[in-house]
């Protein structure tokens, strides 16, 4: 009851503090920047590296110098847009005097020589199996049934992929960790939790009597309903922010792999329709849309990102992940679509290498 009665008044706190700041940030549960924790990073970059990165990694579809200005000296990033604070960084005039990286994740190049124990000796994975499971699988919408077979649930074979990956790394040298090992939510919060927070997010949307509940999986109007946002604000964003929170805080790995599986929409959860497809998604942080860099906590943490070079890891380690599952290809085909999950794990919250993995369909008749 105690400990309950701490998270309720927790809740209440934060949320209290987060209303007067959430015109400005990207979900309600976001926390606001602290911007002097990019001070470390002064004279870390030099500019040529700074734009290299800026507009071809995380802003290749451009960024408004009313957020982002820089000259040959200093890049200025906008802090506050009702205040209109900036914050100054200061390049480093060359490579050779650039000062060090600043950061607790150790770059593939200066991890121990010695591999007596294992070629991935020494290596800190964190394992993040994807979603939940159990008991909150129908709730993630991450469930079906077909037939007289067993329920699938994408939490539950995230888990159990990441437990048998586990031993195979650890055999290999790695020292791996698991940012969820159960079917049980990270996060202290429930739904309950975040009712009143639902309620003034579909407030914000013009919906200003919204229903309670929804009777069935299939209703359209559902999204409208105090229910189905606050489940989506326990799950989604209270649930993956908690899990960066272990990760940086706890954890504290080299890499984190993200692991998950595709699908296509399924229909009826208790008499699916399976496809034939399968694909695979490897997915590393980047590419912004203009809009995506508007509130403060996500321009805050893309420049964290970019500051910490996690992205130069983070190719290397896709590109080998692709060549070991992917034939070769000759395409001039590119796409792209938001992921929300995605980018609440990887592109708000983490300032180290982390790549997701998203392999074969649950919706899969052979898979």
């Amino acid at each position: 009851m105690i400990y309950r009665l701490r998270i309720s008044l927790s809740l209440f706190l934060f949320l209290c503090v987060s209303a007067r700041a959430a015109d400005h940030l990207s979900n309600p549960l976001a926390d606001s920047p602290n911007w002097k924790l990019l001070q470390k990073f002064q004279k870390t970059i030099t500019h040529d590296e700074f734009e290299r990165l800026l507009r071809g990694v995380y802003c290749t579809h451009g960024i408004s110098e009313d957020f982002i200005r820089v000259d040959e000296k200093v890049a200025c990033i906008l802090m506050d847009r009702d205040a209109q604070s900036w914050f100054t960084l200061r390049f480093a005039t060359s490579e050779a005097k650039a000062a060090a990286i600043p950061r607790w994740w150790r770059a593939a190049r200066v991890l121990p020589k010695s591999k007596k124990a294992g070629p991935l000796s020494g290596l800190k994975i964190a394992l993040d199996p994807g979603h939940i499971g159990g008991a909150w699988a129908k709730m993630e919408e991450r469930w079906f049934k077909s037939g007289d077979a067993a329920p699938v649930e994408e939490g539950e074979m995230t888990l159990f992929v990441a437990k048998m990956l586990a031993e195979k790394l650890r055999a290999l040298g790695a020292r791996v960790s698991f940012v969820r090992d159960k079917t049980q939510p990270i996060t202290p919060y429930r739904p309950d939790d975040f009712r009143e927070t639902a309620r003034a997010v579909l407030k914000a949307e013009g919906v200003e009597n919204p229903p309670e509940d929804f009777q069935r999986p299939d209703d359209p109007s559902r999204e409208q309903t105090v229910r189905w946002q606050s489940e989506i604000l326990f799950y989604r964003t209270s649930e993956i922010r908690e899990r960066a929170r272990r990760v940086n805080s706890n954890l504290r790995p080299d890499v984190v792999l993200c692991l998950h599986f595709n699908a296509e929409a399924w229909g009826d959860e208790r008499n699916p329709t399976l496809t034939d497809k399968n694909h695979l998604h490897l997915l590393v942080n980047g590419s912004y849309l203009p809009a995506e860099l508007e509130p403060d906590d996500l321009r805050f943490e893309m420049l964290r990102r970019l500051l910490s070079r996690a992205f130069d890891e983070e190719i290397k380690i896709l590109r080998w992940r692709r060549r070991a599952v992917c034939p070769p290809m000759n395409t001039r085909k590119t796409s792209s679509r938001r992921s929300a999950q995605a980018d609440m794990f990887m592109r708000a919250i983490l300032p180290l290498p982390a790549f997701i993995n998203a392999r074969s369909f649950t919706s899969s008749p052979t898979s």
